[in-house]
């Protein structure tokens, strides 16, 4: 069989590490080895190492070194952030209701739900919109007195939308709700500087923005209260113990410092490909349709239901032709529900199973657009003649 160039359009499931931060983390692993809580010059060694990453991501998001925990992921970090909020201030008397929306990640949603049906905790969860951004006017209606944590996410991972996140965090800050976001997509089309965010809690996965996977980390402003989830230890201020994976750390902390310096200027490239991505699958693909909002969308993500199929044939021929795609979150791939985040923006089940996402990255040109454009139209006309949908598809018409 004829090899074929691989054309990779998954960058929202994951990213390559890149050469920079890969050649910053290898000496840890056999030169500078040394856990950071020992006294002698290896653990000197790793300890400054890990102060001086800790003060790099720090200076990236614009907060305080201590105001950083590492975790191992951005669903960690999620986890910290809900259970460890929801605890402390519960156990102070401040409050036992959560607000999430409908269209969070995995790692939030089944939190937030494990909170209410094993302790007790009251949830709200959010209505989206068709475009799947939640309305700041439905959150402020959704705040209680005894509302102690929101939760939305800053762009979502399977359709693109941004949210209006200095409205959502106005509505929390009047109300006094410590407002949390899982930012893990956000690196790449958005400052992720606390302060232009509003957050007061923010989880990022490293994998995302060209960093190593298994490591991640959730900002805290100073005077939240955290109740640790892992115990054992007094790292990381003793909110979440672990010997610390240096190398790693070192890492995520020069991918995530690159992702932010270079994003004003790749994310205006990612942006071009994405739209002649979006135009030419509206123009070429019939009964297609984009999901996610058209313009408060993430740089490099297109997203699509194309009627009359499963998803799963499409990226099974997408794969033969070379080209790696996805029908939306990696963390639910072979699910036979449909997706969460389509049914909440409206999109029915027998269409919801024929959506397919692309998601660009520094690799990706021109050509690679052209070649998807090349490829993705006769296939869905080939799978369309042997779809069980196709008799919906036909009627819809």
């Amino acid at each position: 069989m004829e090899s074929v160039d691989t054309i990779y359009l998954d960058h929202c499931a994951t990213t390559p590490v890149r050469p920079e931060a890969l050649e910053a983390m290898l000496p840890y692993f056999d030169q500078h080895y040394g856990n950071p809580s020992s006294l002698h010059r290896l653990g000197r060694e790793a300890g400054k190492a890990l102060r001086s990453a800790r003060s790099q991501i720090a200076d990236v998001l614009g907060c305080s070194p201590g105001e950083v925990i590492v975790t191992s992921s951005g669903t960690e970090a999620d986890n910290l952030a809900l259970r460890g909020v929801a605890f402390a201030r519960r156990q102070r008397g401040e409050g036992n209701h959560i607000i999430v929306s409908a269209v969070e990640h995995k790692g939030i949603l089944e939190t937030a739900e494990q909170l209410r049906d094993g302790f007790d905790f009251e949830l709200t969860v959010l209505d989206v919109d068709t475009t799947g951004r939640v309305s700041p006017m439905d959150l402020a209606l959704a705040i209680r007195p005894d509302t102690l944590l929101v939760s939305i996410m800053a762009a979502n991972n399977e359709v693109g939308t941004i949210q209006p996140m200095a409205e959502l965090s106005a509505v929390c800050r009047e109300r006094g709700v410590p407002f949390h976001s899982d930012a893990v997509q956000a690196s790449g089309s958005l400052s992720l500087t606390v302060d232009d965010l509003g957050v007061d809690l923010m989880s990022l996965g490293a994998h995302k923005f060209y960093g190593p996977k298994g490591i991640g980390l959730l900002y805290v402003r100073r005077g939240v209260p955290l109740q640790p989830q892992i115990t054992g230890g007094s790292h990381e201020g003793k909110r979440r113990a672990s010997t610390e994976n240096v190398a790693y750390i070192v890492a995520m902390a020069v991918a995530l410092d690159l992702a932010q310096t270079e994003r004003a200027g790749e994310s205006v490239r990612l942006a071009a490909l994405r739209d002649r991505l979006i135009d030419g699958v509206q123009a070429a693909v019939p009964d297609s349709y984009l999901t996610g909002h058209r313009s408060q969308r993430m740089a490099n993500h297109a997203s699509f239901v194309v009627r009359g199929i499963e998803a799963e044939g499409m990226l099974i021929g997408l794969d033969m032709a070379g080209i790696c795609a996805s029908s939306g979150s990696a963390c639910t791939s072979g699910a036979q529900a449909p997706s969460h985040v389509l049914t909440a923006m409206g999109v029915p089940r027998h269409e919801a199973v024929g959506h397919l996402r692309l998601s660009l990255g520094h690799s990706n040109t021109d050509a690679d657009v052209d070649r998807l454009l090349e490829v993705l139209p006769p296939l869905v006309a080939r799978l369309r003649q042997m779809s069980p949908f196709r008799e919906a598809l036909e009627q819809h018409r």
